[in-house]
């Protein structure tokens, strides 16, 4: 009897894997995307549209998941499931630009969104917080003279981008005025230009005062946790100058955030409403090209809910904008009560998943050891 031996392709380069077995060279790039399997979840399809999408996935031979009285039309609207490989969703596509009911548009956003999307190295940002009660290093750079020298530490570190705080947004903490943000912000700014520093330097702000005045001292992207709703201003400011933004998902503020944190879903309710907040900057001006988004770890999320965050991150690229990702010494860690240096160990860890992920930007105090990190899973 034969003794057939099985073994399933994981993270494989299937090009290589087809030329090995001695597949026809001329035909790899075309038949490796049969071999690539997706699920794409569709949002909010009427039953009519539902269906015909079911019926044509299942003429190419592939299928599509919907609410069990779709077929009845019991239900008003339905999130779909839509799986196969890429070959197949390709067909899919093209099959329903000819069908009715505003099918034509969504054939044509599933091809749009089946093309590669092309990641570059994940890149650095340096925390410098200039504050007095951040969770980690609360008042190590408060002094201008000590957060300057830091900000120099962190560059000769290998930081692509350092991101400069003056409000802790920690659980429970208070709003820092504009002007206190300012008083301890300007001078760093200052110092940056006077030693023509060339790394780009972001705001972490809520402030839309604070982040116009920071962008004339210098600054080149705003981080606004509360993915500018904080201040209804922010994103004309943004919009105005031009500068790069990150929208970071955030639920209730950093007063109540942490309360209860409740999600039915929570992949789906974090790319629900940064698909809003992008739509949102985009019409009020701000470019599309310089949206970067951050699912917001720790930001009225449980501890569960940032390791799902984590184990899904890939699932943010839909959105098609760059993601950034910060863990650092955060409380999913789980040892409050562990030094510095231990933390960054573990938060490490925890970024090696982010880099294989291709995560685009991990936010991190310890930029040393994670330039490290980043030489060596280059090597892989």
């Amino acid at each position: 009897m034969h003794d057939f031996v099985l073994k399933e392709i994981i993270n494989a380069d299937l090009n290589c894997e087809l030329e090995k077995i001695g597949f026809d060279k001329s035909y790899i790039h075309r038949a490796v995307e049969k071999f690539r399997y997706r699920n794409i979840k569709i949002y909010g399809l009427v039953p009519a549209q539902a269906n015909i999408l079911k019926q044509t996935a299942l003429s190419v031979g592939a299928d599509c998941a919907t609410h069990r009285e779709t077929i009845t039309a019991k239900t008003e609207k339905t999130d779909c499931i839509l799986g196969g490989s890429k070959s197949q969703l390709y067909k899919i596509a093209e099959k329903l630009k000819s069908q009715p009911f505003g099918l034509k548009i969504l054939g044509e956003k599933i091809g749009e969104f089946l093309k590669p999307q092309l990641h570059e190295r994940t890149k650095i940002v340096g925390i410098l917080n200039i504050t007095q009660n951040s969770f980690s290093d609360g008042g190590m750079y408060f002094d201008t003279e000590k957060a300057c020298k830091h900000l120099l530490e962190l560059i000769n570190e290998g930081a692509d981008i350092i991101d400069i705080g003056a409000e802790s947004t920690k659980p429970f903490s208070q709003a820092v005025s504009a002007d206190e943000q300012l008083k301890r912000l300007l001078p760093v700014l200052d110092f940056a230009r006077e030693q023509k520093i060339a790394v780009p330097l972001s705001i972490d702000t809520r402030c839309a005062k604070v982040a116009e005045a920071c962008i004339n001292a210098g600054a080149a992207i705003i981080n606004d946790v509360s993915g500018l709703e904080y201040d209804e201003k922010m994103a004309d400011v943004v919009a105005a100058n031009g500068v790069k933004v990150i929208i970071q998902h955030t639920k209730g503020t950093p007063e109540n955030m942490q309360a209860a944190p409740h999600y039915e879903s929570v992949m789906d309710e974090i790319y629900l409403d940064l698909k809003k907040r992008i739509d949102f900057a985009v019409s009020r001006g701000v470019n599309a090209e310089n949206i970067i988004i951050d699912p917001g770890i720790g930001f009225g999320k449980t501890r569960e809910d940032n390791f799902e965050i984590l184990r899904r991150i890939e699932e943010l690229y839909g959105l098609e904008c760059p993601v950034m990702l910060g863990v650092s010494r955060k409380s999913l860690l789980n040892m409050p009560d562990k030094d510095n240096l231990t933390k960054d160990i573990f938060t490490v860890a925890l970024n090696t998943i982010a880099v294989e992920h291709k995560v685009d930007y991990i936010r991190v105090h310890n930029v040393k050891l994670h330039r490290m990190l980043l030489d060596l899973s280059n090597q892989l």
